[in-house]
């Protein structure tokens, strides 16, 4: 079994859990509150700016360089893509960049940045690449199931469209490709931590549609509102 089909059993209970969250379920039927997806889309806004960064950074580091080239063509794929297709979904609700800078980051989106961040900086480029795996590879699935059911909701079923597709799965099936050779390229300490790595991120996408979907904050935010 590949390191990755092995670690993806291993988190099989967080992604089945991302499958049958209220969030995703509730915008696939279109009877997720706007507010919740609103909210949703400024944390991921904070998320996705370190998410593309850390695309560079891991660049910067690996000396393989497959993987290399795969992560600065993510980051400007990422760039032309998924960021530009949000500023769009923020002029269509109105979210501004006001709105945006006053909004707390919530715990989740802050907590699951730093694991990435750690990975990269406690471990290895091989660890910190598996950490932002869960998260597209995740997404694609979602994306692909979702699709051929449709939302009545047009921002959600475009939310849906920007992860689906033939050339999303083309490109995932190309990083765990690399990923998984670069696994059986590590010591048996590297191999542990990447899976460590790669389960905390698929928990972590979990937490993010909770954290969503209750529009979750800080101790002081909640008692202060």
């Amino acid at each position: 079994m590949s390191f990755t089909a092995k670690a993806r059993q291993a988190a099989a209970a967080s992604w089945q859990g991302s499958f049958s969250h209220p969030f995703i379920t509730e915008l696939q039927s279109g009877t997720l509150k706007e507010d919740v997806f609103r909210y949703y889309l400024v944390q991921d806004h904070y998320y996705l700016h370190h998410f593309n960064k850390l695309y560079t950074l891991i660049a910067q580091q690996t000396n393989d360089q497959a993987l290399r080239a795969l992560l600065l063509e993510n980051a400007q794929n990422l760039a032309l893509g998924e960021i530009a297709i949000r500023e769009n979904f923020f002029e269509e609700l109105g979210i501004t960049e006001e709105e945006i800078a006053e909004t707390p980051i919530a715990p989740t989106a802050y907590h699951y940045v730093s694991h990435m961040y750690r990975q990269l900086i406690e471990g290895t480029p091989n660890t910190a690449a598996v950490s932002l795996l869960p998260c597209s590879w995740l997404y694609q699935e979602i994306g692909n199931t979702l699709i051929a059911k449709q939302s009545p909701v047009p921002i959600y079923q475009r939310w849906i469209e920007t992860y689906a597709g033939l050339e999303a799965l083309e490109h995932i099936q190309q990083e765990r490709k690399i990923l998984d050779r670069l696994y059986d390229e590590s010591s048996e300490l590297e191999q542990q931590q990447m899976l460590e790595a790669f389960v905390i991120s698929s928990e972590m996408e979990y937490a993010f549609w909770e954290m969503a979907y209750r529009k979750e904050k800080w101790q002081k935010d909640a008692e202060i509102h």
